[in-house]
């Protein structure tokens, strides 16, 4: 899923070859960003569009050799003069007088020659990485092999295309932990031929270091370079000659690599906008200003749309920090499906919230049959947590808020490790798991990508110790899986030890006394001793296929318990008319008291999210949980903290036919069960330490 979907997707042709072109955004200032070679598509901007098209109308161009757009023959169709006359073609397709033209790399070369053949069009450009020089020692010789920098040859490209390109890309996405854009890139690399990149390179000439001077003193509008010093396919110090010969500005990015777009998005895209800003003359006035010592205490919640149990336990602990501070006004910068919550209980949701993309969408296209890969579904994310991150970036640069807290908000808190500057005020982080682990029968590469992102995680801590003011694991040290990070990596259990502090688990009521159960019962309807089985989904879409496979057994159970009752709660994201009608069962969407129901239930059926299972845990129900597959938190972490409680009777989807649900409910409805309790003041252990933080 995209984190922002096109106004228009269009294409145009010019002298036979089609070039494809989309348009985000509807006002504003125009952005030219043209892809930059064969080997890559008009996606390679996926981190920058959604922001830039909020301030901006920004135009995508995949260049002539891959994505939507043509792949002619011959390097007389990649001189940079047909390249720039498409560039030309798409602006007059689109309406477009004038833009800023930004350009990676050989797409730097492009939008510098764009404004040197057509200054009237170009009111600035950014070049970031800019080739202008292609000079390659020995790209024509034939070699017995070739290693390293010897594959950057004509004969390697048409014999081992996939290598070259994995190798090439690879030298482009050099910074550390870049393995997901060097992915990305590598998938668009399939999308063009070795004879059209082998075009491509042999379009482009042999520019000598004067002919690169001449057209950059032709370019009259402002120029910024973006240049990376670690840079291994540019050096840096051509950046530095092309912002001279333009007269233009050059900012050094220290230590990054040949494309900070893809690894360095955040401050890339704020210089772009800034630059943008200034050449068009576009000002972003303060909404207001309110001197300090008027301002009251605002505190913003931002929780996790993944489920609902973010929203629920943060709700408790927001109830208790107003008791301890009844000053602090509260916000939620927050999505469907945590606005359903938020709106019931009449919280205030800030406006800026309708800028965020579906993390809960996302998460819901990447499942399959009662399967999902999370930690997968997480990474391709990568766009959408970068846009988010931009929106809680323009609250905080616009507005004064004392305290962020952050529930799982792995936007916030990864992109703010990486932009340490940007902080504004005092951070509170929680989670209820540390660790992404793979599953034990994934493949080795599963492995290694987890290691991977737990090792950065670990660095950005271990670099920024002070930017959380506050980390909070919900619920205790033993909660924790002792397992390693990875290999060479330290265990979680230690780590987590030394770097968080341990509230207890937050699950937002008090537990329901058994005196109290028979009221709800007669509330809801529920007959006195009559079995009651309530099945329930959580609040994404992802447990639709649970809740069907359930109803399929319901008729066999109801042979085995005299007089079942079978109640199911879709959640938000599930429409109840989408499951079939079932004798004896009684079907609710969303309901803002689930854990009342929960409580009074006499068997519940969930799959593996952690809240629910534990609001069962803390009412004393026995239960019965089906992860999700390939879910490593619902599989490793949550069964962890469940066996501690001695809660809940684990199904594994696989075996899961009607006849095995139905004896598994006629044997676990209304068992007396011996779950460790769960300790209810963790909510207002967090506000202390929330109250100390304001």
């Amino acid at each position: 899923m995209r984190a922002r979907y096109p106004d228009v997707e269009a294409t145009l042709e010019r002298d036979g070859v089609t070039i494809r072109y989309e348009v985000h955004g509807t006002g504003g200032p125009a952005l030219l960003l043209p892809s930059s070679m064969p080997l890559v598509q008009a996606r390679q901007w996926k981190a920058q569009v959604p922001f830039l098209a909020r301030c901006f109308r920004v135009i995508v161009v995949d260049s002539r050799g891959n994505g939507g757009s043509g792949r002619p023959r011959g390097p007389e169709s990649y001189t940079m003069d047909q390249l720039v006359a498409d560039l030309v073609a798409v602006l007059d397709a689109t309406g477009t007088a004038r833009a800023v033209a930004v350009g990676l790399s050989a797409g730097g070369r492009q939008v510098l020659e764009l404004a040197a053949a057509h200054p009237d069009r170009v009111a600035g450009v950014v070049a970031i990485a800019p080739t202008m020089i292609f000079d390659v020692p020995g790209y024509d010789d034939v070699r017995d092999s070739y290693e390293g920098e010897q594959k950057i040859n004509r004969h390697y490209i048409a014999k081992e295309y996939a290598d070259f390109a994995a190798f090439f890309l690879g030298a482009c996405y050099s910074d550390p932990h870049s393995i997901k854009p060097w992915e990305d890139a590598v998938s668009w690399a399939a999308g063009t031929t070795p004879e059209v990149l082998i075009d491509f390179f042999d379009g482009l000439g042999r520019p000598t270091i004067d002919e690169a001077r001449e057209t950059c003193s032709r370019v009259r509008c402002p120029v910024l370079v973006l240049h990376g010093d670690d840079d291994l396919m540019v050096p840096v110090s051509l950046g530095e000659q092309v912002a001279e010969w333009t007269g233009g500005t050059f900012v050094r990015l220290r230590g990054a690599g040949h494309v900070p777009t893809g690894r360095d998005p955040v401050r890339t895209n704020l210089l772009i906008r800034d630059f943008a800003d200034t050449v068009t003359g576009r000002v972003r006035a303060p909404r207001s200003w309110t001197p300090a010592r008027n301002r009251p205490r605002r505190a913003l919640f931002l929780s996790s749309p993944i489920g609902l149990g973010h929203a629920r336990r943060d709700l408790a602990i927001a109830d208790e920090l107003r008791a301890l501070r009844p000053d602090v006004e509260i916000e939620w910068l927050a999505q469907h499906p945590v606005t359903e919550v938020l709106a019931a209980r009449g919280e205030r949701i800030h406006p800026a919230s309708r800028w965020l993309a579906s993390e809960s969408g996302h998460v819901e296209s990447e499942c399959g049959e009662h399967d999902l890969n999370v930690f997968e579904a997480v990474r391709s994310m990568d766009e959408i947590l970068v846009a988010n991150f931009h929106v809680l970036d323009e609250i905080a640069r616009t507005e004064h808020h004392d305290l962020l807290v952050g529930d799982e908000a792995w936007d916030l808190d990864h992109h703010l490790h990486e932009n340490p500057e940007l902080k504004r005020s005092a951070y509170a982080w929680l989670t209820d798991f540390v660790g992404v682990l793979p599953m034990p029968d994934a493949p080795d590469r599963e492995a290694g990508l987890t290691a991977d992102q737990n090792a950065q995680m670990i660095e950005q801590v271990e670099r920024y110790p002070r930017l959380r003011d506050a980390a909070l694991f919900v619920g205790d040290l033993d909660d924790v899986v002792p397992d390693a990070f990875g290999p060479g990596l330290p265990s979680i259990r230690d780590w987590t030890a030394d770097h968080y502090a341990f509230p207890g688990y937050v699950t937002g009521f008090t537990p329901i006394a058994d005196a109290d159960r028979a009221g709800i019962r007669e509330e809801l309807g529920w007959a006195d001793g009559e079995p009651v089985c309530l099945l329930t989904a959580g609040g994404t879409g992802v447990g639709l296929p649970l809740l069907r496979r359930v109803l399929e057994a319901v008729p066999l159970a109801a042979r085995r318990v005299d007089g079942l009752r079978t109640v199911v709660v879709t959640g938000p994201r599930i429409d109840p008319a989408t499951l079939p009608p079932t004798p004896g069962v009684e079907v609710h969407g969303w309901v803002p008291d689930l854990y009342r129901r929960l409580a009074a239930c006499d068997l519940g059926i969930t799959h593996g999210g952690l809240t629910t299972t534990m609001e069962l845990t803390a009412n004393r129900r026995p239960f019965l949980y089906v992860p999700l597959r390939r879910h490593f938190e619902q599989n490793l972490h949550v069964p962890h903290r469940l066996a501690r409680h001695r809660a809940g009777r684990r199904m594994d989807w696989d075996g899961l036919d009607p006849d095995v649900l139905a004896d598994a409910i006629a044997s676990e409805i209304g068992r007396e069960v011996d779950h460790a309790p769960v300790d209810p003041g963790g909510a207002a252990r967090v506000a202390v330490r929330l109250a100390e933080l304001l």
